[in-house]
């Protein structure tokens, strides 16, 4: 008799996924393109990176800074995945709140 499948164990071969908070935050997609802005919505975040939800026809970068007020910084943000009108990001560094942005 084999023993049954436990679905929620975890492939050891998979790397460990990291527990993301979820939180309902608003945010601004700074892009180097004349500093142009994208609003989101910040879905879930941890000390690694985010999972951001923005209109459907925003054109973000592979590479643009993230400014959320409520954190009051603005995080370097590299795109790992992009699914519809959401994105995972990895935060690659932080900065003091952007001068040219007004919120």
């Amino acid at each position: 008799m084999t023993k049954p499948v436990d679905p929620l164990q975890q492939d050891p071969g998979e790397p460990k996924r990291e527990h993301r908070p979820r939180v309902l935050k608003g945010g601004t997609i700074i892009t180097g393109i004349q500093n142009s802005e994208v609003g989101c919505t910040v879905r879930n975040q941890h000390a690694d990176g985010a999972e951001l939800k923005m209109p459907l026809e925003a054109r973000v970068p592979d590479h643009f800074l993230l400014y959320v007020p409520l954190d009051g910084v603005a995080y370097r943000c590299e795109v790992r995945w992009r699914r519809n009108d959401r994105i995972g990001v990895q935060f690659t560094g932080t900065e003091p709140k952007p001068k040219l942005h007004y919120g």
